[in-house]
């Protein structure tokens, strides 16, 4: 299993990238995550969404789909596109360091 350094920590990825401890994820991470993925600074709709994201993970096990993203995170899916123009529920998962969704290629 591959690596990657955020700042001075190392950690546990897969092969596509995503963390495969959240627990070793910390905020700071998130900008560099985000640099990566193409946003050059996080909102505070980013950060509503990415902290969402960690509680349906932390909840559920898994990310959850856009659709449940936009029905219950309080972001429209279309806001969910402008703020991830990549795919917001693999990109938001990525950032916010949980792994993978269930159901995203």
């Amino acid at each position: 299993m591959p690596d990657a350094t955020y700042g001075d920590t190392t950690v546990p990825v897969d092969e596509e990238g995503f963390f495969t401890d959240p627990g070793r994820w910390t905020e700071p991470m998130a900008e560099q995550l985000a640099r990566e993925a193409g946003i050059e600074s996080l909102t505070d709709r980013h950060w509503t969404v990415l902290r969402f994201m960690r509680a349906q993970y932390a909840e559920k096990g898994t990310g959850p789909t856009v659709r449940v993203l936009g029905k219950t995170s309080g972001v429209s899916v279309k806001e969910l596109y402008q703020l991830f123009p990549k795919g917001p529920a693999k990109t938001a998962a990525k950032i916010a360091g949980i792994p993978k969704p269930r159901g995203c290629i």
